[in-house]
């Protein structure tokens, strides 16, 4: 292990690492069926980025844990199966006392995290599991939800999708609405999967500062999942935190460009390019004829690098998405290979303050301002 390694370590020792986004509540739910006895966290746990030993070689002190809804639900069934996945995480979290507990606030996370336990935060993915509702919403947000992230692959008729044809030209008058009410009651507007339109239509409309629970940079890889700099930009004065995120690709070109050639294929086959179940059944013969790409540790550097250079050091951070993804970038392969990023950072200049300030800090400042907001209102 070199000296950056052992520094990387014991840095994340004293500022422990929040992730923006995991799903392993929806592996679970594959795997077991929500029968939370069903896998022991405790140890390691085979075909997955997550447990608790890789969460505590990794320094993780606080994680948003995923309660993903797939886009193909709609109405009563999506709020019942978000509802399902709070249900889920939270019965996960109660089940390692000694390793996890539910956070609510930004103190929640400090006290949690001071204390070796993983601070556990919620957040919901994809507006389509409220079903067009303000009072489903306030509900989420009182079962522990922080952040909703406002579409995920297709468009919810308020907001369009990354991934999907425009079709509200951003936000509609009740999206705009939707981004009042989540700041309101101090829940954090998160725009990854949102088109650039609905971006931009929802940095106009908030008062507090937003996220990016799980993106990386367009300049440097042109995915339609990752952020234009225009937008970047605009963090500087919302306050807001784009947490960059591992999978390879929004992370690699030349992984952006495997993918959409799968998607490609997908349509001349006649299956929707946006369900993520059918693309995964492709993916083997794909993979054999077209053999993937990597994406590196270095590339992540370097959207992170990128992000600080256009928003600022303040307005960066991590969001993983591991277990939300088949494929990985190599250097970080699972939970436990957080202190290997911030060792290439360590080692491309970056001072220890920088590093506290991405690895929690940036995201501690936003929980704090999105109270501090509600309780004014």
């Amino acid at each position: 292990m070199s000296d950056l390694d052992v520094a990387a370590r014991e840095m994340l020792h004293r500022f422990p690492l929040i992730d923006g986004h995991n799903d392993l509540p929806w592996t679970l739910r594959k795997r077991t069926g929500g029968d939370i006895a069903g896998v022991d966290l405790a140890a390691p746990v085979p075909g997955t980025h997550t447990d608790l030993p890789r969460l505590a070689a990794g320094g993780v002190g606080a994680q948003f844990w995923s309660v993903y809804v797939p886009a193909s639900l709609a109405g009563d069934a999506a709020v019942v199966t978000v509802l399902e996945q709070i249900d889920l995480a939270r019965r996960m979290i109660a089940a390692y006392p000694r390793a996890l507990e539910l956070a609510l606030t930004s103190a929640d996370v400090t006290r949690i995290a001071a204390a070796g336990r993983v601070a556990s935060l919620l957040g919901a993915e994809g507006g389509h599991s409220i079903a067009g509702s303000l009072g489903v919403l306030r509900m989420l947000y009182a079962l522990g939800v922080r952040y909703l992230t406002l579409t995920h692959n297709v468009n919810v008729g308020w907001a369009d999708s990354a991934t999907d044809a425009p079709d509200a030209g951003g936000l509609t008058g009740f999206g705009r609405e939707v981004v009042r009410e989540m700041q309101r009651i101090g829940m954090l507007v998160d725009l990854s999967h949102t088109s650039p339109d609905t971006m931009r239509a929802a940095l106009d409309v908030a008062e507090a500062p937003v996220i990016f629970s799980h993106s990386c940079a367009r300049a440097l890889c042109d995915s339609p999942r990752n952020v234009p700099d225009d937008v970047l930009a605009r963090l500087a004065g919302n306050g807001g935190v784009c947490m960059v995120t591992f999978v390879p690709a929004f992370v690699s070109q030349r992984c952006a460009d495997w993918l959409a050639g799968l998607k490609a294929e997908a349509a001349r086959r006649g299956l929707d390019p946006k369900d993520l179940g059918k693309l995964e059944g492709l993916e083997p013969g794909w993979e054999r004829s077209h053999p993937r790409p990597p994406a590196t540790l270095a590339q992540v550097a370097e959207h992170i690098e990128h992000v600080r250079a256009v928003a600022g050091l303040q307005h960066v951070g991590i969001g993983g998405d591991f277990d939300g993804t088949s494929d990985v970038t190599v250097g970080l392969e699972d939970v436990s290979a957080y202190p290997a990023l911030f060792a290439e950072l360590l080692g491309r200049g970056w001072t220890e303050a920088d590093c506290a300030a991405l690895a929690g800090g940036n995201v501690l400042r936003v929980l704090r301002a999105a109270e501090s907001f509600a309780a004014r209102r």
